[in-house]
């Protein structure tokens, strides 16, 4: 086991790769989504173990939305059985969960089920859990921009200090580590202002298959870069 000291304070994830493990074995997507929440599972729970204190999933894009109806659908039917199945325990091992996106476009008994998970584990100390649920990097930063607007800022007063206190992710340290899993290489508009300084490593498990030996192996990977970065002075 890693020892706490020597982990990165906040590891966010994209968890791609569903749609292909499900393909590998001749099953429907939906099978692979639901294998997506099983390795979502373990993951958290390997997380809290290990004493991380962030972990940011990247759950539902924004252009996610384009997506077939039907599996559309599936997703957020996905996000009300993860929340309502899961809450309790989560709450019970003082993990804190917070939804962060927009909620536009969302149906109201998503939303009722978001404010209710975030209502009760709000004071617990342990892992704070981010699933990026209808979320975009350009969304945020525009989110940010209209908001510092708002509040009557002037072209002087526009500053990265400023404009991070705007974003969904503001009281959050950026990630030392950010990791996509199934082997592709690109950010697909996650996290875009956050992760300036934090260290990429693409895996190719798909994600189905992650587990905590993959995540261990992901910090190791972390801790032997000699680049890796300090956690952020918050704003």
């Amino acid at each position: 086991m890693i020892s706490r000291r020597d982990l990165p304070r906040h590891i966010a994830i994209v968890m791609d790769g569903n749609g292909r493990w499900a393909k590998a074995r001749h099953l429907p997507r939906q099978a692979g989504h639901r294998a997506g929440i099983d390795a979502v599972r373990r993951t958290v729970r390997a997380a809290s173990d290990m004493g991380v204190g962030w972990l940011t999933l990247f759950g539902f894009s924004s252009e996610n939305w384009k997506r077939p109806r039907a599996e559309v659908d599936y997703l957020m039917d996905l996000l009300r059985f993860f929340i309502a199945r899961e809450t309790a325990d989560l709450h019970a091992n003082q993990v804190r969960i917070r939804i962060l996106g927009a909620r536009e476009g969302l149906a109201p008994d998503i939303l009722r089920l978001i404010g209710e998970a975030e209502t009760k584990t709000r004071d617990n100390t342990g892992l704070k859990l981010q699933i990026a649920f209808n979320y975009g990097g350009q969304q945020e930063i525009l989110h940010a921009a209209q908001g510092l607007a708002a509040t009557g800022a002037t072209a002087a007063n526009v500053s990265v200090e400023n404009l991070s206190r705007q974003m969904w992710f503001a009281d959050v340290p950026d990630p030392e580590l950010l990791v996509r899993t199934s082997g592709e290489k690109r950010l697909s508009n996650f996290l875009l202002w956050q992760i300036v300084c934090s260290e990429l490593l693409f895996v190719d498990a798909l994600w189905p298959d992650f587990a905590a030996d993959e995540l261990e192996a992901a910090i190791a990977d972390w801790r032997r870069r000699p680049g890796r970065t300090l956690p952020k002075v918050m704003v």
